[in-house]
C-alpha cells in the first residue's frame, strides 16, 4: 500500500472520530460525478447510456462543493463520464482542496495534456488515469486505437510536472495474468506512484456483456497475478505498489470473506444521491442525510440481490477491508508482511440461493430526469416570455 502517510493518518483520525461518535455507517470516499458525458465509448461501461439531454447536464461548482460538505468524507473521487470535459473542473478541484479533501480526479487522459496547467500539484491531489493494461489490452477495452499511447504520454507529463499519478486498472475475463504482470512492471519503471486494481462490474447497460468476471474467476485470476508478482520480486523486479489495503487485495484472492458496505462510498451525481452505490442506480435521494436514513441497505449485497452476485469491486469492498483493518490491525500487518496467499483453499463463497431477483428501473429514472429537465425549460421559457 503506497498511500501517503499524511493521508493515512488523516483518514485513520477520521475513522476514530466516527467510532467515538458511535456512527456505524459513515462515508470514507465521496464518489462525485459532475457529468456523465465522455469522449470515449468503452464497451464495458454502463455510465454513458443516457439521452443527450442528460449527457449535457452538469453539476455546478457550488453543487459539487456542497456535496462534499454535506457528506463529510475525507476523500473525494471524481469519476464520470470524463471529468475534464467539465469546463469548471479546475475550480471544483481547487475548492475541494481548500476544504482539505483528498481529491482523486479520474480521467481517460485524452484531454490531460491540454488541461494539465489548470491544476497545481498538491499533497491533496491525485490524477488517476484509466488504463486497463498494455497497449493491446487497453485499446481493445476502450474500443479505440491509439488511446494507450496518448494516456501514457499524459501520465509521463503529469509525473514530470510533479503531480501524484496512479492508474485505475479494471480487469475482465479476457485479461492474461502474464501480460498484466508485464504491464505492472512497466508502470513501476516509469515512476507511477501506485495502481488501483479491480474486477469489472457487470453493468446491466454495458454493450459488452461477455467479458465480465464471476467471483470464482476473479479470485483465480488475482491469485495468479499476485503469484507472478511474488516471483518477479524474487528475481529482482520492483514490488508493485497498490493504492488499496492489503486486506482488500487478500479478499480479491479469495482469502477473506467480506460483505459489501455501499454507504462507505456514497455517490452524488446530476440525479442526486444515488441508491445504493456507485455501481447500481435504483433511486435517488435529494440529500445525503435522506440517502443514509431511508435507503434499505439490507436489501443489497452479494447473497441478497441478483445484481450484486458477482461484485468484488473496490468501491463496495474497500470500506469493508478498511473497517476490518481498523478492528484487527495485527491481521492487516500479517497480510502486509506475509504477502497475499496464492495457494491452498479459499474461504467459503457466499450463498446466492436466497438472493432477490434484479429489478430493472433504469428507464423510469431516466424518464423522471427528462421530465424535470423539460419542466425547468418550460418554466424558463415562461419567465422569459413575461
Amino acid at each position: 500500500m503506497s498511500v501517503p502517510l499524511r493521508q493515512q493518518f488523516d483518514v485513520a483520525l477520521y475513522i476514530i472520530k466516527q467510532k467515538l461518535r458511535g456512527n456505524k455507517r459513515y462515508p470514507l470516499v465521496l464518489m462525485l460525478e459532475p457529468l456523465f458525458r465522455c469522449n470515449l465509448a468503452c464497451a464495458g461501461c454502463g455510465k454513458i447510456d443516457y439521452p443527450d439531454e442528460i449527457l449535457n447536464q452538469r453539476m455546478s461548482v457550488e453543487e459539487c462543493l456542497n456535496a462534499a460538505e454535506e457528506c463529510g468524507a475525507p476523500i473525494v473521487s471524481i469519476p464520470g463520464g470524463e471529468p475534464l470535459l467539465h469546463r469548471e473542473m479546475d475550480q471544483i478541484v481547487a475548492g475541494l482542496i481548500a476544504r482539505k479533501k483528498y481529491v482523486t480526479l479520474c480521467t481517460n487522459a485524452m484531454l490531460l495534456e491540454k488541461k494539465i496547467d489548470l491544476f497545481t500539484p498538491s499533497p491533496y491531489f491525485n490524477f488517476s488515469v484509466h488504463l486497463d493494461g498494455s497497449k493491446e489490452d487497453h485499446d481493445r477495452s476502450v474500443c479505440q486505437d491509439g488511446v494507450y499511447d496518448r494516456a501514457l504520454s499524459a501520465i509521463k507529463l503529469a509525473l514530470a510536472k510533479g503531480f501524484r499519478v496512479n492508474i485505475n486498472c479494471t480487469l475482465f475475463n479476457n485479461a492474461v495474468p502474464q501480460r498484466m504482470a508485464d504491464f505492472f512492471d512497466h508502470m513501476m519503471e516509469i515512476g507511477l506512484h501506485d495502481i488501483t486494481i479491480s474486477p469489472g462490474y457487470a453493468y446491466e447497460r454495458a454493450a459488452d456483456q461477455q467479458h465480465f468476471l464471476t467471483r470464482e474467476v476473479t479470485k483465480k485470476m488475482f491469485r495468479e497475478i499476485f503469484r507472478i508478482g511474488k516471483e518477479r520480486v524474487k528475481s529482482g523486479k520492483p514490488k508493485w505498489r497498490f493504492s488499496q489495503s492489503p486486506l482488500f487485495m487478500d479478499f480479491l484472492a479469495g482469502n477473506q470473506s467480506y460483505e459489501c458496505t455501499p454507504w462507505g462510498l456514497p455517490t452524488r451525481n446530476i440525479f442526486g444521491w444515488q441508491r445504493p452505490c456507485y455501481l447500481i442506480g435504483e433511486g435517488f435521494a435529494p440529500t445525503y442525510r435522506e440517502l443514509m436514513d431511508s435507503t434499505e441497505w439490507d436489501k443489497y449485497g452479494t447473497g441478497r440481490y441478483e445484481k450484486c452476485a458477482n461484485c468484488m469491486v473496490h468501491c463496495g469492498y474497500e470500506p469493508t477491508a478498511a473497517e476490518d483493518a481498523f478492528a484487527h490491525p495485527l491481521k492487516m500487518l500479517w497480510v502486509a508482511l506475509r504477502g497475499i496467499k496464492t495457494e491452498g483453499s479459499m474461504v467459503k463463497e457466499i450463498d446466492l440461493s436466497t438472493q432477490r431477483p434484479a429489478e430493472y428501473v433504469f428507464s423510469r429514472h431516466v424518464q423522471d430526469a427528462l421530465d424535470k429537465i423539460h419542466a425547468a425549460k418550460a418554466a424558463s421559457s415562461s419567465d422569459a416570455a413575461e
